[in-house]
């Protein structure tokens, strides 16, 4: 399927009510798409499809097209948000420790390369702590060095395992046996038709 009916079929799983903070609507993903406007009409959508969230297809329809343009960092976050779609989405403010304190020395790739370990409260039968991993996706910045701050979102490995989890939970990241970092649960939303624990 070409550029164009990828963005087609995507746009037509979004109410036409919704707008972007810019006031920007499916009819102007339409206007962008006559003019052959393919990279601006696929961003309008990404940013319309925040509340309510789009079925899967949306999500694949998007990565699909931005493949096609070659649009790397676009297409993974169309993936990134078919993962959540599908599994639920965890976010969280983390706070790495500086460079001195742990065994990581460069910045943290911020688009879900890092699958790092967290401490999410699971306990072993004989009480001890498991490590669960989960990818690492940071918001607003392309990178985060040691020692910074910043609203992360997470891709657990295995979902169900982090549906315990609520806002103003405290984790912890591993990359070692040392903690690399500490985020705050900002929010833990389960995908559509699950039930809470």
């Amino acid at each position: 399927m070409d550029v164009v009916k990828l963005l087609e079929a995507a746009a037509l799983l979004v109410p036409e009510e919704l707008a972007t903070e810019d006031d920007m609507t499916v009819d102007d993903v339409w206007d962008h798409l006559v003019r052959d406007e393919w990279e601006v009409a696929l961003g309008v959508l990404e940013e319309l499809a925040d509340v309510p969230p789009p079925p899967p297809a949306f999500w694949e329809q998007l990565a699909a097209a931005a493949e096609q343009m070659r649009l790397e960092e676009s297409a993974a976050w169309c993936h990134w948000r078919c993962f959540e779609t599908l599994n639920g989405v965890i976010r969280a403010d983390l706070s790495l420790r500086p460079a001195p304190g742990t065994g990581r020395r460069t910045a943290i790739p911020g688009h879900g390369v890092l699958r790092p370990m967290w401490d999410i409260g699971n306990l072993t039968t004989a009480g001890e702590p498991v490590l669960d991993i989960a990818r690492l996706w940071v918001e607003s910045t392309p990178v985060l060095e040691p020692g910074g701050r910043a609203v992360v979102r997470l891709a657990p490995l295995n979902p169900p395992r982090w549906r315990h989890l609520g806002p103003g939970q405290v984790i912890t990241m591993y990359e070692d046996r040392d903690a690399a970092g500490s985020a705050v649960v900002l929010e833990a939303r389960r995908p559509a038709g699950t039930p809470a624990p």
